[in-house]
């Protein structure tokens, strides 16, 4: 029987999807009354790209597992899946999956399959949590920031509701930093002082970058999609040159190269797994300089034609010296994370601990007597000889990227 607080948290996911698409239509409908289109048509092609990206990955990981149904709610659903993923509602079967198998899991005692299964499908639906964070609510802060900062009417409570949503970018990834744990022995969950530092690190770093890409949307307003533009093709190109390996199908391996750029103009994300050191140092150089040139553009036009309101030029230097500081600090703190967090695993039994391969120990089942392997599915338990313990492959490779990068010192 899962913990309360576990249940809670999992079955939270669909009412807060609920309530993020309200917030979404509030937003769109703000923006109609102001008259600012240009601003509503943007956020209306971050949702409506957004919500077709995470339909497609849905449906792609159904079709890579053969419509294999999970749950009652997914069987029901199975004979209009298609015209559901088409309507853009498909995310929604997940999500109800997830809270059924969550409820009954915390209600009754269940054996490891159950056990498997409610680890199979939140794994999928934390993966489709992040690429809809990075498709549409990190875009979404800088465009709602970069319009407040345009109209100069940057408030506190405004302040705080930026802070919270950032929060929220944050908690997501960390979320699904929890999730990869469930792929190593013994239930090793973080502490909290752990998930602490590591929400922390990625609230600095995720803030820094979005603050300064909203500094400079908000005086370069057509200049930043060629910055995006730009930088997301150079991480395409990243990308392909990693050669990932997480998708079942060509197009959708190329899809998947795609949304990792798209990821990586916010936040790192490791898709291969060995040492990633001189790939992580390399990317962050590249962003914090790349925060300096975004904020020093902004400090030189706040300068001499503001768009909305008017700093002084010490308090635009604050501003800029605070964001690249606050990116610096957000490093340091990532540092002391994997330094005294992370977990320190042997390549060898990371792999499986024996000679097989990397695809073998991914799709194939642990022998009996190999204790060495330190991946595992959803749980150790034996489900018996005739079935196998469900193991969700894709969620399984970006736990093995994570941590077999991280042995011998290298971080990720």
């Amino acid at each position: 029987m899962r913990s309360p607080v576990d249940c809670l948290l999992t079955t939270a996911g669909l009412p807060l999807f609920l309530v993020d698409i309200c917030l979404d239509v509030l937003a769109a409908v703000e923006f109609y009354r102001e008259g600012s289109y240009p601003s509503l048509g943007v956020l209306l092609v971050l949702l409506i790209g957004s919500s077709v990206l995470v339909q497609l990955y849905s449906w792609l990981w159904y079709s890579y597992d053969h419509f294999e149904m999970k749950t009652r709610v997914e069987e029901s659903a199975k004979p209009g899946l298609a015209v559901l993923h088409w309507v853009q509602l498909g995310i929604y079967v997940r999500h109800a999956a997830v809270m059924e198998t969550s409820v009954k899991s915390c209600c009754s005692d269940c054996d490891s399959q159950e056990e498997d299964k409610v680890a199979f499908l939140n794994q999928d639906l934390s993966m489709l949590r992040i690429i809809e964070t990075f498709s549409e609510s990190a875009p979404q802060i800088v465009l709602m920031l970069a319009v407040l900062l345009q109209d100069g009417s940057l408030e506190p409570f405004q302040v705080l509701k930026t802070v919270g949503s950032l929060s929220a970018v944050a908690y997501c990834v960390t979320t699904y930093h929890r999730c990869l744990r469930s792929f190593l022995p013994g239930k090793e969950e973080q502490s909290v002082l752990s998930s602490l530092v590591f929400f922390t690190w990625n609230l600095l770093l995720l803030a820094a970058r979005i603050v300064a890409l909203a500094l400079f949307a908000s005086v370069f307003p057509c200049f930043i999609f060629t910055h995006f533009v730009c930088s997301w093709l150079l991480f395409c190109y990243f990308a392909w040159w990693a050669d990932t390996d997480f998708m079942d199908s060509v197009s959708g391996e190329w899809l998947y190269r795609a949304t990792v750029g798209l990821i990586w103009y916010f936040d790192w994300f490791n898709v291969v797994d060995g040492k990633t050191r001189n790939r992580a140092i390399l990317y962050h150089a590249w962003i914090l300089l790349d925060i300096f040139v975004l904020c020093g553009l902004w400090f030189w036009k706040m300068s001499w034609d503001p768009p909305g309101f008017e700093l002084s030029r010490l308090q635009a230097a604050i501003v800029w010296g605070a964001v690249v500081a606050g990116y610096a600090s957000g490093l340091v703190l990532r540092i002391v994370y994997y330094t005294c967090f992370h977990p320190k695993l042997n390549k060898v039994k990371l792999m499986g601990g024996n000679a097989k391969t990397q695809s073998d120990e991914v799709d194939s089942p642990p022998d009996d007597d190999d204790d060495g392997g330190v991946f595992r599915s959803a749980s150790r338990t034996p489900t018996g000889p005739s079935r196998p313990p469900l193991r969700n492959k894709r969620m399984k490779k970006l736990a093995e990227n994570f941590y077999s990068s991280s042995t011998d010192g290298a971080e990720v």
